[in-house]
């Protein structure tokens, strides 16, 4: 069942064997039997998995820190076959773990017991693409970085980046609202997506995907499935607006003394920069000391305690490079900044954008406790200097980096080896202390398996009661993605 990495996996017993904190019950659910495969074979030969080798790489997350004991995974190609799918496993009592690209790190992904995984890798389809309004209405297995390709060549972006675009699916972006890179100028999901196409627990299909941006008749459904963690239903297709491809990309990369001249240089570049400012990410010393030892990847500018990457996007490459220079010439004038770089050619951009390898040289440190956490920005780095003094030598490094613009901070903690006692010290310290601050314990990442208990840090009860409601008036038999998302009803 899913357990932290280095506690073991105990098969297919009904109960996770570990500390109470991810202490849960396998659900009376129905056991996976010959005639239930045969019966998936006939609907899609040669998309039924059932090999054990074949079947481990969709068991285990990738952080390789969670992993289930599913038996079968099945890759629909229509939204039709996860139809049937879905309506033969409501009638059967099968649970259901849909799963998009893999990519998710609370361990919402993967099974926690045996339940069926249903892929939607082959679900890769563009079904069409408006050139006048940059709509885009595609399947739910797109890879989010070949979408991104798809719509650049038509003179258009998608309006979120992310450092896993590589193998992320649009649909999983979708399910767990994914934030990213651009939301600072493009805003959340919430506002970019449409419409969506939807299977429900019992095989129904909801077809939702407007390619309007304005349709004020009754409630907006569509809302309910973003973020819901593939918890409420299945989504099957997505209708997305793109923003119009920038002539001109900037990216400024520059150096601060302390994270008050961080967020004294975020003030300054807003007002300096307005509307082509597309990102303001900060890392600290310590994640850019990993990504140059794992992945010798070096900095464009001298050591300095944190680091600032801005990114502007316009029509005006002159306009453009003259108000990012002014702006960099009267942040270093001023102290702010004490080093910096301005790129302008796509070859010094991409070598610019170290932010985005920071979890690729963090997964090379041993273990990796991971939080995602939005916080007022003033405060948004005094969790990452009160875990360092908490743990002290307990922790390899506690490293804080993340989208400032938005508030979005992600805490990374590593360690040689997973430990219980270093967890007991992280958490729920970490969730009262965000909770104090009126922050969220999620800010991006959803709460999956790994979060779902601490939900009330960052929701009042009576909001949880309500989201418990949608889940079995949606879901009666509780078949998609259990044991994630919400805690059981008390």
């Amino acid at each position: 069942p899913a357990v932290p990495r280095g506690r073991g996996c105990a098969g297919c017993r009904d109960v996770v064997p570990t500390c109470e904190r991810y202490a849960v019950r396998r659900l009376p659910f129905a056991r996976l039997v010959e005639r239930d495969v045969a019966f998936f074979e006939r609907l899609m030969p040669g998309r039924v998995v059932t090999g054990e080798e074949e079947v481990k790489p969709f068991n285990v997350d990738w952080l390789k820190s969670v992993r289930g004991c599913s038996q079968l995974v099945l890759k629909p190609q229509t939204t039709a076959e996860v139809s049937q799918v879905l309506r033969y496993c409501y009638e059967k009592n099968l649970a259901v773990n849909p799963q998009r690209g893999n990519t998710g790190l609370v361990g919402g992904s993967v099974p926690v017991f045996d339940e069926i995984i249903l892929s939607t890798a082959l679900m890769n389809q563009v079904i069409s693409f408006d050139k006048v309004s940059g709509i885009l209405v595609c399947q739910a297995g797109c890879v989010l970085e070949r979408l991104s390709e798809y719509v650049e060549e038509q003179g258009f972006i998608m309006p979120l980046d992310l450092g896993a675009k590589g193998s992320c699916h649009i649909g999983g972006n979708v399910a767990t609202n994914a934030g990213g890179l651009r939301l600072l100028r493009y805003g959340s999901l919430r506002g970019t997506v449409l419409g969506l196409e939807v299977v429900l627990a019992d095989g129904s299909a909801l077809d939702c995907l407007t390619s309007l941006r304005k349709d004020n008749t009754g409630y907006d459904l569509k809302q309910l499935f973003i973020g819901s963690e593939g918890t409420l239903g299945v989504i099957t297709a997505v209708s997305i607006l793109c923003p119009q491809k920038p002539k001109a990309v900037n990216v400024a990369f520059l150096g601060c003394q302390t994270f008050a001249k961080v967020l004294e240089t975020f003030t300054t570049c807003r007002a300096m920069l307005g509307e082509i400012l597309s990102a303001y990410e900060f890392m600290d010393e310590k994640c850019m000391e990993l990504v140059e030892r794992h992945l010798k990847l070096s900095s464009p500018v001298a050591d300095s305690p944190f680091y600032v990457l801005i990114e502007t996007s316009g029509s005006n490459s002159t306009h453009d490079e003259e108000k990012l220079n002014n702006f960099l010439e009267q942040a270093m004038a001023s102290g702010l900044v004490t080093d910096g770089t301005v790129a302008t050619d796509d070859k010094k951009i991409k070598a610019s954008h170290l932010r985005e390898r920071i979890t690729e040289a963090l997964t090379r440190e041993g273990y990796v406790y991971k939080y995602d956490i939005s916080l007022p920005v003033g405060k948004l780095y005094d969790l990452v200097t009160e875990m360092r003094a908490r743990l002290g030598q307990s922790a390899r490094n506690v490293v804080g980096y993340g989208h400032l613009g938005d508030g979005n901070l992600h805490l990374n903690i590593t360690a040689e080896s997973y430990s219980h006692s270093l967890l007991d010290a992280i958490e729920p310290f970490v969730y009262e202390w965000t909770a104090r601050c009126n922050g969220s314990i999620s800010a991006e990442h959803g709460l999956g398996f790994k979060k779902k208990q601490f939900i009330e840090y960052s929701k009042p009860r009576e909001a949880v009661v309500l989201m418990q409601q949608f889940k079995a008036m949606l879901d009666p038999k509780g078949i998609l993605n259990p044991y994630k998302t919400l805690p059981s009803p008390s």
